[in-house]
């Protein structure tokens, strides 16, 4: 049969240790294309990119040329790859070798063009930049070189155009967490310590992460969280409600770190951006409570409060209000002369008390102090009374018991008063830094996009 003889005509006396040419002086040259087929896993703690591409090689063996009249116009056979000479190109950035299955067989057509067409498992080294995880796009490279022969032996080209690889999909399982968006070609020749120059084709494979899955997963929770954290303010401060809610949402978000600690990528390099924001929002979440913490126990009503300094009445319920555009800023201001009318009044009474003992503060009184008069009247008259005396000194330790418990109640008011105020401001501080921090953050990531 003519392909039996054909390849006993083509093998007989081929030698496959030589580079197939006539003259040593002709250069062998290989065209190679390359068709990304699937991207099979990115590890970004080891830096290790493997994806399954089809590679073909091109190149003209001269003692693999026939007549096809003589072989029943036979042009193009299947000759065995063991059987024949093949160039030996690598890639430089292999770092382990893949599950590739092994095709046994080249086509050769009657002119000695030799196409090798091979489908390869390629675990190749990657600088992978992981900053803008989960919206990162990666440039990883393949470079095809010929490890032994220099370029006046061996000289590497591209099979098609540039443009037909940059774009060509049509192999492509766009099904998994990764985007092919197109592959680069580059010629290049390299010497090692001025040695002869090497012929390398770097091929740069551009693939871009999908983040839909990380955005619904990572980044709303959190979002969601910081919300709630934020409405969590509008709980009364005098409350140990919002004490509470800011610890639970503490914890919640504590534990929703450790169970995405797994999902985002390690490396020693770098730490992703959404690292930086997941704990910058627990920091943020830390500074709420404590301010929470703070404002409770301003506000908290106790009987050992001294009372609130005037510059701090001064600066908060008056400069402050304005400041904070407060509604009840009058309101404030009126408790706040209240407090002052009502302190003067009891500085006077108390000086009139050191005159007259059993003058009467409030006209309602009049009438219980006027009977204590008269019967101090009555018991001077009768040279005094051990009972009414008594009587007397009850009243009064009575009297004293009900101005201090009122006093009592206005500090705990004016301290309350204060610790809104503090409130609205803090919220208000802490609500900017928030905008603040989400602002530079929408920032980066539109410069890195616009990059």
């Amino acid at each position: 049969p003519a392909l039996r003889r054909l390849s006993h005509y083509l093998l007989a006396h081929y030698q496959k240790g030589t580079r197939p040419v006539r003259d040593w002086r002709t250069t062998t040259n290989v065209a190679i294309d390359l068709m990304v087929y699937a991207i099979l896993s990115v590890d970004e703690k080891n830096q290790v990119l493997t994806t399954y591409i089809w590679y073909r090689q091109h190149w003209t063996d001269e003692f693999l040329t026939w007549d096809p009249a003589r072989f029943d116009n036979l042009t193009q056979i299947s000759l065995p790859v063991e059987s024949i000479w093949v160039p030996d190109i690598l890639i430089n950035e292999f770092v382990d070798v893949g599950k590739s299955p092994h095709v046994p067989y080249v086509y050769v057509s009657h002119h000695g063009e030799v196409q090798n067409l091979k489908p390869i498992q390629v675990m190749t080294a990657c600088s992978l930049d992981i900053y803008n995880f989960p919206f990162d796009v990666q440039n990883c490279s393949l470079t095809f070189t010929s490890w032994l022969h220099h370029i006046r032996d061996i000289n590497l080209s591209l099979w098609r155009q540039p443009e037909l690889v940059k774009f060509d999909r049509s192999v492509f399982m766009n099904q998994g967490e990764w985007e092919l968006l197109y592959i680069l070609s580059r010629f290049q020749e390299f010497s090692v310590k001025s040695s002869d120059s090497y012929a390398e084709m770097k091929f740069y494979v551009v693939i871009r992460r999908r983040p839909l899955f990380y955005t619904v997963s990572l980044l709303l929770p959190s979002i969601f969280l910081m919300v709630m954290d934020i409405v969590g303010f509008y709980l009364p401060p005098h409350s140990g409600e919002r004490v509470s809610f800011k610890i639970t949402l503490l914890l919640g978000y504590s534990v929703f770190l450790i169970i995405v600690s797994d999902t985002l990528p390690a490396t020693a390099v770098g730490t992703p951006l959404i690292g930086v924001y997941f704990v910058v929002c627990m920091a943020l979440l830390v500074i709420s409570l404590t301010e929470t913490i703070l404002i409770v126990r301003l506000v908290h009503k106790q009987d050992l409060q001294p009372h609130v300094p005037e510059w701090l009445k001064h600066l908060l319920l008056e400069r402050a209000t304005i400041l904070l555009c407060v509604r009840d800023r009058k309101k404030f201001s009126q408790s706040r002369t209240q407090s002052l009318d009502i302190s003067r009044e009891v500085e006077n009474n108390d000086s009139t008390a050191k005159l007259t003992p059993y003058s009467c503060e409030d006209p309602r009184d009049c009438g219980a102090v006027g009977g204590t008069r008269s019967a101090l009247a009555f018991s001077g008259r009768t040279e005094g009374s051990a009972a009414l005396q008594e009587v007397l000194r009850e009243t009064t330790a009575i009297r004293q018991l009900l101005e201090k418990r009122e006093e009592f109640r206005d500090v705990a008011r004016e301290w309350l008063q204060v610790g809104y105020v503090l409130d609205v401001l803090l919220f208000r501080v802490y609500l900017a830094a928030v905008l603040a921090y989400s602002i530079t953050l929408g920032t980066l990531w539109s410069v890195w996009r616009d990059a």
